[in-house]
């Protein structure tokens, strides 16, 4: 657990005690602060309090409490700042409203040195993030992931001297920072996303972009250049900024030997990598290992079997259609898992690369939406579950083809969340081998 005498003294009311809130609070308490902590499941607020057994920790609703005393409210991610009553009642007060990156930043200074990476952008972030830690790990440099991937932050041991905290950064984290300086910002990417939680696509653009603001002169800044020509991500940076931009990193290597990074969007995603570890001085060639030892993700194009020369891509992690356009993009035959509880009406994105399916599958709630919009460019079979789509694609695809679980819609539908459809799609697979 990350300790900061920083936080001694001082009086946190954190709302929300899933895990980041659940770190926090143990954080702030071994760090000396008094805490009041509220989560409307009354279950954890008590299984806190008996873990804990410290009079520095009150339970209490945080709607209902005089905030006077309160240094900070600390909230989750997912509370909609723009729309909850407790984040109005904290404005009212004066009291910042902050998150657990935000006190892993006001912790910092009592830490062993080390650098941090922060790394955001609407897709590829978690694998770039996982990209950078595994080059980091077989350069042999301590390092930390964290933040919207893997355990919180806070809850992890620290590093030492010479350590690099890799950190992925959402939208909503990013709000929640006020003071988190990166050695080294990374921005992948920015398309419409999470629109309901901001003043429109420049108002969820300008949160991505407050990771440069935040930056000293000296520390770098690696920035997808489209994002900076079309939205200025770059004008609220401070004067001096170092900036790479990721289009014009060269790579170490053939990407064709990369198993787990095939695809453009995987190039983008390496390039993004590369710039960060040559900022942290990793040899070429140790790059360029690592690159091709990197395993990725479960549920984010990750391939499952090869049965009789088809390969089996599980790409569950693709909620919404420009999160599935790269995927289709990496294959030239594909067979496309499609469809759920889908985001929008269309299938827009994907469409520069529906020449590359064989043909599609739809599954889920906008299984016939999602077959109107697709014939007329390919053959669909409306399938309506995952199991059935398994079952045909594994009867007509041909040695060389891919069968593609990237459905482009959210797992709601049928599925507790897409890592439960990941899996339900590779135990069906695992069951052909």
């Amino acid at each position: 657990m990350i300790v900061a005498r920083a936080f001694a003294g001082k009086h946190y009311a954190v709302l929300g005690l899933a895990r980041s809130g659940a770190a926090a609070v143990r954080a702030l308490l071994a760090g000396g602060a008094r805490v009041t902590a509220w989560d409307n499941d009354v279950v954890k607020c008590e299984a806190l309090l008996d873990e804990v057994g410290c009079e520095a920790l009150a339970i209490a609703d945080l709607e209902a409490i005089d905030l006077g005393d309160v240094n900070a409210l600390v909230v989750s991610p997912g509370v909609p700042l723009n729309r909850h009553p407790l984040a109005a009642k904290a404005r009212a007060a004066g009291v910042p409203i902050i998150g657990d990156i935000e006190l892993f930043a006001e912790g910092r200074a009592d830490l062993p040195a080390h650098k941090v990476v922060g790394i955001t952008g609407t897709n590829g972030k978690s694998t770039t993030t996982a990209l950078v830690h595994h080059i980091l790990d077989t350069a042999g440099i301590p390092a930390r992931m964290g933040g919207n991937i893997g355990l919180p932050i806070l809850a992890q041991e620290p590093l030492p001297e010479g350590g690099v905290y890799v950190l992925e950064l959402s939208s909503y984290q990013i709000d929640l920072t006020q003071t988190l300086d990166c050695d080294v910002a990374v921005l992948l990417n920015v398309t419409p996303d999470h629109l309901d939680r901001y003043d429109g696509f420049e108002g969820y653009a300008a949160s991505k972009a407050r990771l440069f603001a935040m930056q000293s002169p000296a520390h770098l800044a690696v920035v997808d250049y489209e994002a900076e020509a079309e939205l200025g991500v770059l004008d609220g940076a401070p004067a001096g900024l170092n900036v790479r931009f990721i289009d014009g990193v060269p790579l170490p290597g053939d990407q064709a030997r990369w198993p787990s990074l095939q695809g453009p969007h995987n190039e983008q995603n390496a390039k993004a990598a590369v710039a960060v570890a040559e900022a942290l001085g990793v040899p070429a060639e140790t790059i360029e290992r690592a690159l091709e030892s990197f395993t990725g993700l479960p549920h984010r194009m990750e391939r499952i079997a090869t049965l009789n020369g088809v390969a089996w891509i599980n790409d569950s992690k693709a909620t919404n259609p420009e999160s599935a356009a790269p995927a289709l993009a990496a294959f030239p035959r594909i067979h496309w898992i499609v469809g759920g509880k889908a985001k929008g009406d269309d299938l827009d994105a994907c469409a520069p690369y529906f020449d590359h399916v064989v043909r599609a599958y739809t599954i889920g709630d906008s299984g016939a939406r999602f077959a109107a919009v697709l014939r007329g460019h390919m053959p669909v079979a409306e399938v309506e579950t995952l199991d059935r789509a398994v079952k045909l694609a594994a009867q007509e695809a041909e040695r060389g083809d891919v069968v593609l679980l990237s459905p482009a819609a959210a797992s709601f539908d049928q599925f507790t969340d897409f890592e439960h459809r990941g899996q339900v799609f590779r135990a069906l697979v695992e069951q052909m081998a």
